[in-house]
């Protein structure tokens, strides 16, 4: 009883529970269940609409970007090698595009969290005129509501047709194809949860025991016991860009929280101003320990998903590793702002050490992704 007061019906949780029970049975090695909301839960037809609508480039103003345009499933669900996402008109964002591997798992979406769950983001970049560019969800709903395929499919999954369809109904199958993308049983967990000890590479071995030791990233990139997602889910000032908005900091934060009150649209401001981009998760919170933070990054597959950071100004895994062990700084004889969060440190490792934490990152891939 005490669920149907929640709105949660004893049918749902039982589904949910056996398609659990099932999961478990097929999850690739090193992961975890995957979280599925009981007011959207999986199913096969749902996901295949999912991924049909998350491949559609009408659902742009010009006809030329789908979602798969900045997560192409043969780059790792990313447009790598680009340091910014490209939109209609071939725009250029702000941000670098986090890879949809693995995005399930995550406490909250986007690189300043600013949507709590798979549904809520898959709307916006829609409307984003640097992504798909449109000024509303009419275009979208005319074609799912019209083209015959959809019209199926809308019916089948949702027992909606015509107006009934909404875009929730959109967002909530394109969430649902993308709680399929998840990738681990890479050599690392054969070796660390199989325990084949040959799965990974000497150097790796040795990466393995700098991760977790004098780099100390396994602060941030979480490894538990039984499986290992790679983030904390926290925000953290890593110095990344800051210095853009450092000086003007006080005059632009107050601006950005002003316009914010007024209605500004969060999503359009961070990806379409680089200062503004800057100011990381305070843009959500406004508090000012959020200032210039962002996502920690699940490191899976991270071998092809280069360039990194929220802006992609660093090329190659090598380039993350020296900034870290400099102390978040491409040089050492940058000032250290006074937001950055005070685990970043100079770590002052080896070449060799450096060099066999990045050999163990690329033990990371996983087998469908590995090039």
């Amino acid at each position: 009883m005490k669920l149907k007061r929640y709105g949660v019906s004893l049918l749902a949780v039982a589904v949910l529970a056996s398609w659990a029970v099932a999961q478990e049975a097929t999850l690739p090695l090193g992961l975890p269940s995957v979280p599925v909301p009981v007011d959207n839960l999986q199913d096969e037809v749902k996901i295949q609409l999912g991924d049909k609508l998350f491949h559609d480039k009408r659902f742009s103003s010009d006809g030329t970007v789908s979602c798969a345009t900045c997560h192409a499933r043969e780059k790792a669900f990313t447009d790598s090698p680009l340091s910014v996402s490209e939109g209609v008109g071939k725009q250029k964002g702000t941000r670098n595009a986090p890879t949809v591997i693995n995005a399930a798992y995550n406490h909250s979406q986007f690189w300043d969290g600013r949507e709590p769950d798979l549904e809520s983001q898959s709307g916006q970049p829609f409307l984003n005129p640097v992504e798909h560019g449109l000024k509303d969800y009419g275009p979208i709903l005319k074609i799912v509501r019209s083209d015959p395929q959809y019209k199926k499919l809308f019916r089948q999954v949702f027992g909606k047709s015509g107006d009934e369809i909404t875009i929730r109904d959109v967002e909530k199958a394109i969430a649902s194809f993308e709680r399929t993308i998840i990738s681990g049983d890479s050599p690392f967990d054969r070796y660390y949860y199989g325990g084949d000890k040959k799965a990974m590479s000497e150097a790796a071995i040795r990466g393995l025991q700098v991760f977790v030791g004098q780099g100390r990233c396994v602060s941030c990139h979480t490894i538990t016991d039984t499986h290992a997602l790679f983030t904390d889910n926290r925000f953290h000032n890593l110095g990344v860009g800051f210095s853009l908005v450092d000086k003007d900091l006080k005059e632009m934060a107050t601006a950005f929280t002003r316009a914010r009150q007024e209605g500004a649209s969060v999503d359009i401001a961070v990806l379409t101003n680089k200062n503004s981009s800057e100011l990381g998760r305070f843009a959500i919170t406004g508090q000012w320990r959020d200032i210039g933070a962002f996502k920690t990054p699940g490191l899976r597959n991270v071998a092809v998903t280069d360039p990194y950071m929220h802006d992609g100004s660093l090329e190659t895994l090598d380039d993350v590793v020296e900034f870290y062990n400099l102390g978040g700084r491409l040089d050492e004889s940058e000032p250290i702002n006074s937001f950055q969060s005070g685990g970043i440190r100079p770590l002052n490792l080896s070449d060799a050490q450096k060099d066999d934490l990045v050999e163990f990152m690329r033990a990371l891939t996983s087998p469908e992704f590995r090039k």
